[in-house]
Order: C-alpha cells, then structure tokens, then sequence
C-alpha cells in the first residue's frame, strides 16, 4: 500500500485534508461493509482495501493547524507540537506521477537493504524536481530519520543528531515524525551519557 493508491482508492486526490479522508471512507464503508452487501466477496475485498488505505493515510496526514501565537520549541524537540493541514500538492503529468510512483517503491526498497546514503540522494533530487509536493517532502523528512536513527545504532551521534534535526526541518508540521524524533533524542543522550 502507498499513499497514491490509498487516495486512489478513496477516490480523492493527493494532498486531501484528514476531514477528507474520514468523509470519503465512511461514505465507501456504508457501500461496501459486508453486512450491506452479505455473500459479496468483491465488496467485502474493495471493504478490506479502503479500510487499509484509510488506516495507511490516517499514519501520515496530520489534522489539527497550528496556534499561530506558539513560539518555536526548544531543543531536544517535545512531542506537544501542533501541526497544520498538508498543502495541496500542485497537478502533475502523468510521467510525473509515475516517476513519483516508482521512485517511492525504489525509496522502499532502500530502506530494506539499509542504504541511506541512496536513499537520501534520491529523495534529494526528487525535492529539487518538485519543490512543493508535500508527499516527496515527508519522504525526504522520513529518509533523514531512518538515516539518523540508524546512526544511534552505528554509535554515530553527532551525524545522528543533524540528521534528526535536518528531518524536523525539513516536515516540522508532521506531528507523528515529531514524537518518534523526540523518543530518537532522548535515546541518543542516554548512549551519550553511558559513554562517558
């Protein structure tokens, strides 16, 4: 499951609001629960699949917008920042769409093997081709995190630590990114502390 499906399969278009997602899916799921439609193995497969998509862009959409009054938070970052409706992703060709679609399986296959360094090139120049997509934003955001994170394991800390904070920089409005940075650092200090 990626994000282009899961909206495809929602019928809305990348960059819908979280207000949106929950609207699509309860209308799909009235369709197609199984109760509604008893002995309908089609519908209760399409039930299965909007029911993980949903769950899949619920994981990545953030829904509440910022307190505009709300300073910058101190670092180590904390979990209680607000976020902000993702932005709207502009319209794109469908050469465009398919570069994006197959470079985000190519992006997940690196993460497998372990092979950050690529994966960081890759997002890099994918954010320079689309600039304000915010999906190959939180890929990006998302590439710097996993590399950082396992630079703890590598006992890599200060490249560890910029990062984890180049990923915050890069999407700070993504709440879920934000509580699994935060959990990353305190990790980080405390090898830092052990070690000394």
């Amino acid at each position: 499951m990626n994000i282009a499906d899961s909206y495809r399969l929602l019928g809305l278009r990348t960059g819908a609001t979280h207000e949106d997602i929950k609207a699509a899916y309860r209308k799909l799921a009235r369709q197609l629960h199984p109760d509604m439609n008893p002995g309908d193995d089609r519908a209760k497969e399409r039930f299965i699949r909007i029911t993980e998509a949903y769950q899949f862009l619920l994981g990545i959409i953030t829904e509440k917008p910022p307190d505009s009054t709300e300073a910058p938070p101190a670092e180590p970052p904390k979990v209680t920042i607000k976020v902000t409706h993702p932005q709207t992703a502009p319209e794109l060709s469908l050469i465009d769409r398919q570069l994006l679609q197959t470079s985000y399986e190519q992006l997940q296959d690196l993460f497998k093997l372990k092979k950050f360094p690529r994966a960081i090139a890759l997002v890099e120049g994918l954010a320079q081709r689309f600039p304000d997509h915010p999906d190959v934003r939180q890929w990006q955001a998302i590439t710097y995190h996993r590399w950082g994170r396992h630079l703890i394991g590598e006992q890599d800390y200060d490249k560890a630590r910029l990062y984890l904070k180049k990923a915050l920089r890069t999407d700070p409005h993504n709440r879920r990114l934000w509580a699994e940075i935060d959990q990353d650092f305190r990790r980080l200090e405390e090898r830092v502390y052990r070690r000394r």
